[in-house]
């Protein structure tokens, strides 16, 4: 029996020993099967002191130039942010966003938004009616709710309980695009609809273009170093009567972590969602990705599971981290953001995909 107790005493001794031998190792990194230190994530650049803010689009130009009339001084993040973007959704000439967006096939306009913090805090309003500046509804939840997202008629409520002016959204130049529509009643987004010059016929030679979509998705850092971000949008066109996209949603359509970053999306809805889009890129950043090279990878995943489909679809990820940097990635070619930051307050730049020409 001693024999025994000092077999075992010694073997938990030696195996704690071996496991304080391989603490170092283990706090550097993985190990492979080889049995060797494999190579762990980038190390974390530190907060940029630099303040920028970026979104997505050419109206992300004016809406990034709001935002930095809070940046520029100094201000916080969440506040530019939402400032930012209610600018496109007073934008009466803008139909994928806000007040002017384009109906449901009934002829109702909805919309939806997100805004979310470096600390996770996060509200949104998805199918809205009535209200013309969704983003400001949803901070509201975020701040005066227990929830993460109101719905519908709730939503409603709530906005007019919090002061909010109820309001017609259906425009006259909206109105017609719809009756316009209703002579086929042909439901197709078109790729890249919002790039078309406003009152132009656009791609469907509708009144007021095509602009059967989008979104815009806006990412801040202060000279604080806090992040933020905010998503708004009117949806698809002729959507049926209570879809919801992406951008209301968090984790799909818009995503923050102080620790590493934002990223936000555009395009179908619907492909975003199911892959968790926003998410995905600020974990990809989070394992070392750059920017870029993690909206490229969440880009690469939708393709590879919609191979045939992605040939006529939209999806383009927006991504700022910790540090700065900025980075984007779409599937099909026009995808385009806006960078302002203090020496550069008008910045529109291509973004990079993977189709060169569009199939549609």
């Amino acid at each position: 029996m001693t024999d025994r107790r000092r077999f075992l005493k010694a073997s938990v001794l030696g195996a704690s020993a071996s496991i304080l031998a391989w603490g170092g190792k283990l706090a550097a990194g993985p190990i492979n099967r080889s049995g060797k230190l494999a190579a762990g994530p980038a190390p974390r650049t530190p907060p940029t002191t630099v303040a920028r803010v970026v979104s997505t689009w050419d109206f992300g130009i004016a809406a990034n130039q709001a935002a930095w009339t809070i940046l520029g001084k100094g201000g916080h993040a969440l506040d530019a942010v939402e400032f930012g973007v209610q600018v496109p959704e007073s934008d009466l000439k803008n139909h994928s966003v806000g007040r002017a967006g384009y109906p449901d096939r009934d002829g109702h306009v909805s919309l939806d938004a997100s805004i979310m913090d470096a600390d996770g805090n996060c509200g949104a309003v998805a199918a809205l009616e009535h209200i013309a500046h969704p983003i400001s509804v949803a901070r509201r939840v975020m701040e005066r709710t227990p929830h993460v997202l109101l719905v519908g008629e709730g939503a409603l409520q709530f906005a007019l309980e919090q002061g909010f002016k109820k309001e017609e959204l259906l425009t006259p130049e909206s109105e017609m695009a719809w009756h316009e529509w209703l002579k086929t009643a042909k439901y197709q987004p078109s790729i890249n609809s919002e790039v078309h010059d406003y009152g132009k016929g656009g791609s469907t030679g509708m009144p007021g273009g095509a602009n059967n979509h989008d979104t815009i998705g806006m990412l801040a850092i202060d000279a604080q170093g806090r992040l933020a971000g905010a998503c708004t949008t009117s949806g698809m066109a002729w959507k049926m009567r209570g879809r919801v996209g992406d951008s209301p949603i968090i984790g799909a359509g818009l995503y923050v972590d102080g620790e590493i970053g934002g990223a936000t999306s555009t395009g179908v809805g619907e492909e975003v969602i199911r892959n968790a889009g926003s998410f995905l890129v600020v974990e990809l950043m989070r394992q070392g990705r750059t920017p870029h090279e993690a909206c490229k990878e969440a880009v690469m995943r939708i393709v590879k599971k919609r191979r045939e489909a992605s040939k006529t679809l939209q999806v383009g990820f927006l991504a700022l981290n910790r540090a700065g940097e900025v980075g984007a990635y779409a599937i099909q070619h026009g995808f385009s953001y806006a960078v302002c930051d203090a020496k550069k307050q008008d910045g529109l730049i291509p973004s990079q995909s993977v189709y060169t020409t569009s199939y549609s």
